[in-house]
This record gives C-alpha cells, sequence and structure tokens, in this order.
C-alpha cells in the first residue's frame, strides 16, 4: 500500500504538467501517510502538498504544512513560504525571509519584485525588474513581454508618489510594440494620469480597451475581468475632464457588476457616490459609510487609502461632525513624531485645522488655530493653513514669519535626513522665495535658494526629488553678479548635467555660470548648443535698423482745469502742444498780493500796526466825542508826563503816557485809588 502510493506520486509528478490539483493533493496526502520511515520519499510528499495547497490559493494551509514538516522541510520551501506570505498580506515577514536566504534565482527576484510592488517600495521593485530585464540569458518564453508590462506598472507608481524623477526619460518612452498591447497600453496611461496629462491618458484607455475586447486569447470571462480596472479608469478620467455624464454613463454600466477585485470595486463604488452630488451632508455620510472596507492583500495603496480618508473626512465636516473629524485626525497624527511633507499627513493636519476652528475662515479661525500650532510646532499640514488664512487676510509678512520660524525651529533640531529634506523640500522653498518676491528681497531669495541647491547637491543619488529646485535656484543665481552666486549656480548645473547629460537648460546654464570664470568647465559643452549662425538665420539686420527703435507714445498728464476750459481734439493735438501742455502744468508760485492802492515809493505808516483808536491821527467824531476824548486817560494821549517808546522792527516811535506808580489815584486800572463806580447815563 505505502509502495504504491509513492509510486503513484512519482508517476504524477513525472508528468509534464499538472492540472488537477485536487488529485495532485490527494496523491500528496496519502503519500505522507505511506512514507513515515523513508525521508526522502517523505520530503517529496510534503513539498508537493504544499505547492497543491498553493495552487489551490489555500495559502493559511500551506504555511501550516510547511510548519509541521520541520526545518528539512522549511529550508526546501522558502519560495512556496514567502509567496503564501505575501498572498495573505504578510508583506514584511515575506521579505525578510527572502532576504535572508539571499535572492539568487530568478524565480526569487520575481517573488521579491512583487513583494516591494506590494509593500510600496516602488524603487526596489523598479530595480529589481530592471536587472532582470537586462539579463535575458536565462529568461523563459514571453518573461521579456511580462517584465515590461511589471516595469511601466511599476513606473506610474512612481509617478503616483511624486518620484518621476527616479525613472529616465528614455525608460518613460513607449515603442510601438508596447502600444500594441492592452497591459502596456493600461500602465502608460496610468502613468499620464499620474502626471496630469488626462488627455493623453483617455486615449491610452481607449486604446486599451480596444485591444482588450479585441483579443483572442481571452475568455468571455477573462475580458469582463481585464476590461473592469480599465472602464473605472476611464471614468475617473472623464471626471477629471469635465465630461461628468460620460463619467456616469461607464459608472452605470453592466461590466462593472463583475468586479471580482475588492479594491477596484470599492473605488468604482466610491467614484460612483461622488457623482450622484447628494445635496444633503447627512445622506451623504450615511451612503459613505456603507462602502466596504478592504483588507489583507487587496487592500487599497497607500495613495488610494489616503484620497478616501480624506474624502469621509470632508463629508464629516460638512455634517458638522467636527468633533469626530478633530480626535481621529488628532490621533493618526499623534504616531507621527518627526516632520514630513507626506502628502496623507498634510491633508490630516489641514482637516484638523478646519474642524478645530469649526470651517470659520479669517481672523476667527486664526484665533482657534494658532494654540494647535503651539503643540504640533512641526506640523507642516497645519503649518501651511496657518500661512494662508494670513495670506488671505493681506498679511503676508505675519505669514512669512511663521514660516522663517519653522525653517529655525527644523535647522536647531537634532541633525538628520529627514529634518533636512523637509526644511529644503522644493514646496516650502517655493512658498518662501514667493514671499520673499512679494516683499522685494531679492538678496533673500537668492540666499534661500543657495542654500537648498547647497543641500539637495550633497545627496549621494544621481537624480532625487530637489533636481526642479536645483534648476530654479541656478536659473535665480544667474541672475546676480557677485562671484559667489555665479559658483553656486555653477554647481547646481554641474549637478544637474550629471544626471541628466542630455537635458539643454542645464547644459547652457553650467556653461553661462562658468564662462567668464572657468573657460576649461565650459568647452566640452559649446558643441551641444545651437550655434549663433542657425539662431540669427532668420533675423534681417538692415531692415531691423531701418525700421528703428519701437518707443512707446508720450501721453501727457490730464490738467486740472476750472468750470470753464476749452476741449481740444486729442487728435489734432501737436508736439509743440503737448509741449506746451506739459510745462502749464508744472506748480508755479503764486505771487503775494499787494494793497490796491500800494505805492512804492511812499513811506508806509509806523503806526499801522496798532488800534485805529491808539494812533495819533484818531479823531472821535462829534463835539461830546472830542471832549470825553479829552477826559479819557486810560489808554488815550495825555498831555504833560509822557515818554517815547520806539516800535519793534524799526517802524518808528510813538509817544505814550507815563505809567504811573503803584497806588496813586491817576489811573483807571488796577490801583487801590481808582474810581470804582460807574456814571449813569440818562434814563
Amino acid at each position: 500500500m505505502s509502495d504504491s502510493a509513492i509510486a503513484a506520486l512519482n508517476s504524477l509528478l513525472r508528468g509534464t504538467s499538472i492540472d488537477d490539483h485536487e488529485e495532485a493533493l490527494k496523491l500528496a496526502n496519502s503519500a505522507i501517510k505511506a512514507a513515515k520511515g523513508n525521508t526522502a520519499d517523505l520530503t517529496t510528499a510534503q513539498h508537493t502538498r504544499v505547492v497543491a495547497l498553493v495552487k489551490l490559493d489555500r495559502f493559511d494551509d500551506a504555511l501550516r504544512a510547511i510548519a509541521e514538516g520541520g526545518a528539512a522541510l522549511d529550508k526546501t520551501c522558502v519560495i512556496e513560504k514567502a509567496y503564501a506570505l505575501y498572498k495573505i498580506g504578510e508583506l514584511e515577514a515575506a521579505e525578510q525571509l527572502l532576504e535572508s536566504t539571499g535572492i539568487n534565482t530568478r524565480g526569487m527576484k520575481h517573488l521579491a519584485a512583487q513583494v516591494a510592488y506590494r509593500a510600496e517600495k516602488f524603487d526596489r521593485a523598479a530595480e529589481l525588474y530592471q536587472e532582470m530585464a537586462e539579463n535575458v540569458e536565462d529568461a523563459m518564453y514571453g518573461e521579456e513581454n511580462d517584465l515590461r508590462i511589471n516595469i511601466l506598472a511599476t513606473y506610474s507608481q512612481l509617478e503616483m508618489q511624486g518620484k518621476g524623477w527616479a525613472v529616465s526619460e528614455e525608460h518613460k518612452k513607449l515603442s510601438r510594440e508596447e502600444l500594441e498591447v492592452f497591459e502596456t497600453a493600461y500602465n502608460a496611461a496610468c502613468g499620464s494620469i499620474a502626471q496630469g496629462d488626462f488627455a493623453k491618458a483617455a486615449f491610452l484607455l481607449k486604446r486599451a480597451r480596444d485591444l482588450c475586447e479585441a483579443s483572442e486569447d481571452l475568455s468571455e470571462q477573462d475580458k469582463k475581468s481585464e476590461l473592469a480596472p480599465i472602464i473605472v479608469q476611464q471614468a475617473y478620467v472623464a471626471t477629471k475632464l469635465g465630461n461628468l455624464e460620460e463619467a456616469a454613463r461607464l459608472h452605470e454600466g453592466g461590466v462593472l457588476s463583475d468586479i471580482s477585485d475588492a479594491s477596484t470595486k470599492a473605488i468604482a463604488q466610491s467614484n460612483a457616490l461622488i457623482l450622484k452630488s447628494e445635496s444633503n451632508p447627512y445622506m451623504a455620510q450615511r451612503l459613505a459609510d456603507t462602502l466596504p472596507v478592504v483588507t489583507g492583500n487587496d487592500r487599497l495603496f497607500e495613495e488610494q487609502a489616503t484620497i478616501f480618508r480624506r474624502n469621509k473626512h470632508i463629508i464629516e465636516l460638512q455634517a458638522q461632525k467636527f468633533a469626530g473629524v478633530k480626535s481621529k485626525t488628532a490621533k493618526i497624527l499623534s504616531k507621527e513624531a518627526e516632520p514630513t511633507i507626506s502628502s496623507s499627513k498634510c491633508d490630516l493636519g489641514a482637516l484638523n485645522a478646519a474642524a478645530a476652528s469649526e470651517l470659520q475662515t479669517g481672523k476667527e479661525a486664526l484665533r482657534r488655530i494658532l494654540p494647535l500650532l503651539e503643540t504640533r510646532p512641526t506640523d507642516v499640514g497645519l503649518l501651511l493653513t496657518v500661512v494662508q488664512l494670513y495670506i488671505q487676510l493681506q498679511n503676508p509678512a505675519q505669514a512669512l514669519n511663521l514660516l522663517e520660524a519653522f525653517f529655525k525651529r527644523l535647522e536647531a533640531a537634532t541633525a538628520s535626513d529627514n529634518n533636512a529634506d523637509v526644511r529644503f523640500a522644493p514646496g516650502l522653498v517655493a512658498l518662501a522665495v514667493a514671499l520673499y518676491r512679494q516683499q522685494g528681497r531679492h538678496s533673500a531669495v537668492r540666499s534661500e535658494l543657495a542654500k537648498a541647491a547647497s543641500h539637495w547637491q550633497s545627496k549621494q543619488k544621481a537624480a532625487s526629488s530637489g533636481d526642479s529646485l536645483l534648476r530654479e535656484a541656478g536659473i535665480e543665481l544667474l541672475r546676480s553678479t557677485h562671484p559667489s552666486d555665479l559658483a553656486a549656480a555653477g554647481e547646481a548645473f554641474t549637478h544637474l548635467v550629471a544626471a541628466q547629460p542630455d537635458e539643454r537648460t542645464a547644459t547652457a546654464g553650467l556653461i553661462a555660470s562658468f564662462a567668464t570664470s572657468d573657460f576649461a568647465k565650459v568647452q566640452p559643452y559649446l558643441g551641444t548648443l545651437s550655434p549663433v549662425e542657425k539662431l540669427t538665420s532668420g533675423v534681417d539686420v538692415s531692415a531691423l535698423l531701418d525700421a528703428g527703435v519701437a518707443t512707446l507714445p508720450v501721453v501727457a498728464p490730464q490738467q486740472q482745469q476750472g468750470k470753464k476750459r476749452a476741449r481740444e481734439d486729442d487728435e489734432t493735438t501737436t508736439g509743440e502742444q503737448q509741449k506746451q501742455q506739459q510745462q502749464a502744468a508744472k506748480k508755479q508760485r503764486r505771487k503775494r498780493k499787494l494793497p490796491k492802492n500800494y505805492d512804492p515809493a511812499k513811506q508806509p505808516d509806523p503806526e499801522r500796526w496798532l488800534p485805529l483808536r491808539d494812533r495819533s491821527s484818531y479823531r472821535p467824531k462829534g463835539r461830546k466825542g472830542k471832549k470825553r476824548a479829552q477826559e479819557a486817560t486810560q489808554g488815550g494821549y495825555v498831555k504833560g508826563d509822557e515818554e517815547t517808546l520806539e516800535l519793534a522792527g524799526g517802524a518808528g516811535s510813538v509817544k505814550v503816557e507815563k505809567a504811573n506808580p503803584a497806588g496813586s489815584g491817576g489811573g483807571g486800572g488796577g490801583g487801590g485809588g481808582g474810581k470804582k463806580g460807574k456814571k449813569k447815563g440818562k434814563k
């Protein structure tokens, strides 16, 4: 019995292919029972059972079978165990197993690339796929096409992560053969979506759908499975292009009901919910709660999960669920102690601020949000929210002060690559440069760009996320005439040329930087630029000289005139008239007014500054008035004791009554002997 079971299993294994995995599993179990004394036959039977379980997608059972088989089976079934761990979502354990064993076979490289791709380590996956694509000696038939499909998918994910710089332009180009396969066309469309080129993505998705529907190698069921993600992406692109009716029509198609992949189905349902534009926020929240939660190996990628979480929080904010959003976002943010520019964390910071302010804006929002910044000083999303509020309040100076304080905190913190990368993140540097330029601080602009360029040049990678910043920093520093700025620009362009030798902007910048200081560095690159003769071949110098220099017409300023003014026709105004108008418009000094009968030869009256009744020429009218004037002593002229007073400014002199000593009876003012009674008039 035992020999027959082992013989049956060996006969099955000698076959060219095994299609009935249930039969293989049954024979392997029988052989295990029969081969308890024979170690070699037992190991073969156990290995066969593990492979059969993996083929039947019974990954948990396969892992249990490996554990029951002992150390010998565990050593034999490395790739099967790693694959089973990968399929149940234990990506870290699968990666550790492969790294500890050594990725030394082509099959293990394929599995390691798949594990890295699902763990969202797309740079590592791209490295493994590219290594296998360059070594095709031991490749299997048809493997080259699968490699190209997987490589394009990895490049698209790198674009989604904002690491498009890690992919050279040569690798991004599609060949004609690749456009004849629907998988490569679909992956290329995903890359265009990541780049924001939705028109190109729509074209590639249509081609991928047509090729899939026309394929003769797929069954009808397989076609439905392959078409589902293509149609979901088509609906998304139509939404981004503003064609909402087309997007709704695609979602209503019957093919979406046949989606088997859990993550694709969740994305399709979420997009369909958004297209409904539910006006009632409470109903929208209830519908959002019905969306499925995807776990395990079918779970969403981080970028997709971030969008799901953000949409859910926004719906909750519209439904006035401020306390819930604030607590949930704060709980996630509390786990992230280090500063980060990850879009998922920055979104959470902004949503937490919106919940704390209860969707208020302006000064009221600042009053509620600023205390949060004291408790989370390294939250980039919260910082950008406060900066945006200050800019909306027309207070860019305070926004810049806040940003500079954040930069100083990062520089003063413990030195680490993460802090430095956040400090000189291209987006934050661009924000600081924009605020500096608004205030006219051009030296601060050059200083900030020079420090950022120095940081990204220190990176060992041939290309990095700071390449775009290096390019802009070099262009800005070239505008300066200071030797140190030109040297910094030259270093930035040298780094760019080393990373991307075919980029003409970097080459031209390098030449402009060292043209006057180090011609030896410039000379090897002169041949790459277009010659001057080619650039000026279509320019007619004689015609330009004959035409002269174009100047804008001088418009005379409008004059403030009185109600009665002459209106002249602007079309007939000559140049001389315009000149006269400009001269007349100049402010003239106003002439001093003189008396009507003024005679410059006549000596002015020295008593003109005195009141009329105090002048010597004053004569009251009437006989009684003259008599009263003679009797009046207060302020009047009295014969006898008098004195002469000189007037100020050399205007002459006057004779006045000499002042009486204190206590005399002569005067009417303040003496004690003066009469206090008043003369009664006639009644």
